[in-house]
Order: structure tokens, then sequence, then C-alpha cells
């Protein structure tokens, strides 16, 4: 196997310089949100009653995160459309978001032209592309960013620009206070999974080693709902391997039951659960119950915990560990994590209908 404390693998498989852009994420998550907390919204977007957040992959991660951090206490729901149809139910009092890294996603595109033809109120999150220009023309607020990336990697920007929008529009609480806090804890967690820190003193490279050659299942719940997709999509992305999410409680009313079968699959299985301080005490006895199924039926687990004294320094120190997490195992897989050629062609073959 790959030996994760040598320099030269990095740059053997990592040519895009992937690891670069994790380095940079703690920043990235201050840039973007100062940037947020002044961008500047018409007063009457306050008269909505729910938002809808337009995006695919990840451009629309980041406003599932927003909705499951604030979920508690927003004044209004927040949905997610990753479809090509706006949902029927948009009308003048609601805030619609268009999310396209590029600008360009046909998916996002299609349902944000729909939403032109309502009188919903409207905002773009963007570097630029067809949404950018779209917006403009119709003199639509644009939260444009310029950061030269793989979209997956611009987290911090999708994720921001919804919640500072929320709260400049009075929506949930000032963030401010969380947003410092994530930021240092994001700080420190990177120094302690870098690359130059060695296997024996670093988890993210441990966890890579255990998942190497396994199938990756992710469990979450409450405010790590979002968190668990996008493990599952890093680990697609950036690892190229296959790996799937489920959710708790849902997970206890089906999943439980479905660890038996094949049973060659069990030793090749490797459960996730990603736990918070911040779980309701439910989700943590639930848990616990799950991981005795799992021991019983002989599957893989593994616990990771979130770090930091506020809901969202947990939810993002977790986001963090994952995205690490899957640059490893993509290093372990021999592969450059940066290249997503099998969406490419997907893209290029619809594009020709």
């Amino acid at each position: 196997m790959i030996n994760l404390d040598d320099a030269q693998v990095f740059q053997r498989f990592d040519p895009g310089g992937m690891l670069a852009f994790l380095h940079q994420m703690p920043r990235q998550f201050q840039q973007a949100w100062e940037m947020a907390i002044n961008f500047d919204l018409p007063e009457d977007y306050r008269n909505v009653d729910k938002v809808v957040v337009l995006g695919m992959g990840s451009s629309a991660i980041g406003a599932e995160l927003v909705s499951g951090l604030v979920a508690a206490e927003a004044k209004l729901p927040i949905f997610i459309c990753r479809d090509y149809s706006l949902p029927a139910f948009v009308d003048a009092r609601t805030l619609v978001i268009a999310s396209s890294y590029s600008g360009m996603t046909e998916e996002t595109i299609s349902s944000f032209e729909q939403a032109l033809k309502t009188e919903a109120k409207k905002m773009a999150i963007t570097t630029g592309g067809r949404l950018k220009t779209i917006a403009a023309k119709a003199n639509i607020p644009v939260f444009s960013f310029d950061y030269k990336a793989q979209p997956r990697v611009a987290i911090g920007f999708s994720f921001m620009a919804v919640l500072g929008s929320l709260q400049k529009l009075g929506f949930i609480s000032d963030q401010s206070a969380d947003v410092a806090e994530t930021v240092l804890t994001l700080e420190e967690l990177s120094q302690e999974i870098a690359e130059d820190v060695v296997l024996s003193r670093n988890p993210a490279k441990q966890l890579a080693g255990v998942l190497y050659g396994h199938l990756a299942v992710i469990y979450g719940a409450g405010i790590l709902s979002g968190v668990a997709r996008r493990w599952k999509t890093q680990l697609n992305e950036n690892s190229k391997a296959w790996a799937f999410y489920e959710l708790s409680p849902e997970l206890n009313h089906n999943a439980v039951v479905g660890y038996k079968f094949p049973p060659e699959l069990a030793d090749k299985a490797v459960v996730v659960l990603l736990r918070s301080a911040f779980l309701p005490g439910t989700a943590q006895a639930s848990y616990q119950v799950v991981c005795r199924l799992l021991e019983k039926d002989k599957v893989a687990y593994q616990i990771v915990e979130g770090r930091g004294k506020s809901r969202l320094s947990q939810m993002m120190s977790l986001l963090l560990f994952g995205d690490y997490l899957s640059y490893y195992l993509a290093i372990l897989n021999q592969t450059d994590p940066t290249p997503i050629s099998s969406i490419s062609y997907l893209k290029g073959k619809l594009a020709k209908g």
C-alpha cells in the first residue's frame, strides 16, 4: 500500500494541486464570510416566508448545510431544489437563490429561468457564466466570487453566501462569533491532519487506510445530515470510490435490517458514524444501539467526532476532516483527486441530446 508519510506520493498523484486548496479552507471560510456580510440585498427581500435554493452537487450542498445548521431557529423553511423544474409553490413571498459555481449548470439555469417568470425575490451565487449574465440583465443581485478551483473546494462561498444573506435579512441570529470560532477550529484541525503529520498521529490518514479497498457507508443525523452527504460525494469525486450515506433516525427503520446479506459484503464495508455533542440524546442513543447491531453482524465501523464549541464548528470540522480523508484515500487508490472525467463525459453527452 502507498506510504502516506512519503511526501513524494502527493507530488506524483496530485498534479492538480488539490492539497493546496485543502490548506486554504479555513482562510476561504473567513474570506467568504466577510464577503457575505458586506453583500447588500433589497429591503423588500425581508418580506418572504420561504427560501428555495436552486443548485446541483457542490453548489447545492452549501445551502443544505445551512438548512441543517439553522433549522432550530430559522423563521422560515429552506428548500433545496436539485432539478430542472422550479417547485410549483414558488410565489411572490419566496426568495429564490440560484447557486452555480460555473454559472453554467443546466439544471440550475433551467429552474432559474422559470423563476424569472414569477414574482419571487431572486439572487444568484456564482463566479460567472450564463447565470451571472441572466441575473445581471434582470437586475438581480449577484454574489460573485473569483476562486479558480474545482467547485467542490469552493464550499466556503456557497455556504457563507446563503448563511450571511439569511442573517442580513433577519431570518437567523448573528453568526459572527461562531464563524470566528469555527475558523480557529479549522486551522487547528488542519495542523493535526495535514500531510506532514505522520500516520501514527494523523487520524485522517488512519481512517483512509481503514476505508482503502472497502465500501464506505456514512451515517449522519441532525445538523450532520448534510455533512454525511458531503463525505459521500467527496469520496466519490476525490477518491473515485463507491460510497453511500444514511441518516438517523430513518436508518433505524430499514438500514439496520440489511446488514446480513450478501454475507460477503460484511468484510468489504465500513460504516462511519459522524457524531457531535449537539446531536439530540435520541440520536446518540440510537448510534449506540446501531453499533451493537453492526458488531453482531460483523460489520466494521468507525466513529468520528466533531470539534469546537459551536454547532457550526462541529459541522465544519467534520466536513474538513472528510475532505482530507477523501484526499488521502485518492492517494492510496493511486488516482488524481482533481479530475472528474465521468461527470464531464456525462454532461457532454447530455448536451448533445
